[in-house]
């Protein structure tokens, strides 16, 4: 793109912020002077999709989660859990959890190991709050004929009576936490970024459904809400974070965030912890102790479409 161009839409983006800013703060005008009614139907909720008017109008008016203060991320936090209660019934807690300090996460796969059964993928639904109507997943395992790494041929609908099948072997593929994340660079609003700890995350609450991560991702690793995810109340998964397995909404993208939830307070991903063969190793990259860091420098490693330069943080080895 030429630095015009470049420019002009640089200007376009400043000038489309702009009137989002001079909107929210015109029906904030309005807002304060209605502040005393919004007090007074806190207790009716019927108006406002089942939220109370005060929790309605704070989501609207709620900033990207990189820009919030740690007193209006509490605030999101609160909403989010009375939400939850509103909607299904369940009590959850929505946390916050900061990155662990000199970590950054990693994973590497054994593909002599993993046998096709699927026990990750379905470790991951149950742990992420994956709607049950959709079926979405963000865990695909694709068998692949043995000898072949053409992820085109791959087949993830597999359903033989028993596998592993003889002549294939079977390769888990899910977001790769990109260094350099098409995903990131494509969002027009900034609601998707890497965090220290190298995850790269979404504010679901700033994604405007555009899909545009959706087209930049070459693993096919993202997926839309088009409806509101639903699952039993007895399914859900009470323990969630702002950035990972919170309840989403209809019209967000979503993908793997390597369980956040899990992982920032020293525990294993729940497809990690749940794959029967030991096929799943992760760590911290930072760590020349760690077990990711023995595979990367003593493994024949390799990474999927390495030649597009994105730096997946996911490598897969064979013994």
């Amino acid at each position: 793109m030429s630095n015009t161009k470049k420019k002009k839409a640089q200007s376009a983006d400043r000038e489309t912020d702009i009137s989002r800013r001079t909107f929210v703060k015109g029906v904030g005008a309005i807002g304060s002077v209605t502040a005393a009614a919004a007090a007074a139907t806190t207790a009716s909720a019927a108006s406002w999709g089942g939220q109370t008017m005060q929790d309605a109008f704070g989501d609207f008016f709620q900033d990207q989660y990189q820009k919030m203060t740690p007193a209006e991320i509490e605030q999101a936090l609160a909403r989010i859990e009375r939400n939850a209660k509103r909607k299904t019934g369940v009590d959850i807690k929505c946390e916050n959890t900061p990155p662990i300090p000199g970590v950054v996460f990693g994973y590497a796969i054994n593909i002599s190991k993993c046998k096709g059964y699927r026990d990750c993928v379905y470790a991951c639904v149950k742990e992420n709050n994956l709607g049950r109507d959709s079926q979405m997943q963000y865990i695909r395992v694709l068998e692949m004929e043995q000898g072949t790494r053409n992820l085109e041929k791959s087949d993830h609908y597999y359903d033989p009576e028993t596998v592993p099948q003889e002549g294939k072997y079977y390769m888990p593929v899910q977001c790769m936490q990109c260094d350099n994340s098409p995903c990131v660079k494509a969002c027009p609003v900034e609601a998707t970024w890497m965090e220290p700890d190298g995850i790269v995350v979404i504010d679901y609450n700033w994604c405007i459904g555009c899909r545009m991560c959706m087209s930049a991702c070459p693993y096919w690793a993202r997926h839309f809400n088009w409806t509101e995810p639903e699952l039993p109340a007895e399914e859900v998964n009470p323990n969630t974070h702002y950035l990972g397995n919170r309840p989403r909404m209809r019209g967000v993208t979503e993908k793997c965030h390597f369980c956040i939830q899990r992982t920032r307070k020293g525990r294993l991903p729940a497809c990690a912890e749940a794959c029967p063969n030991g096929a799943r190793i992760f760590g911290n990259l930072l760590d020349p102790n760690s077990e990711i860091r023995y595979v990367l420098e003593n493994k024949d490693v390799f990474r999927l479409k390495e030649e597009l330069g994105t730096e997946p943080k996911m490598w897969y080895f064979s013994d």
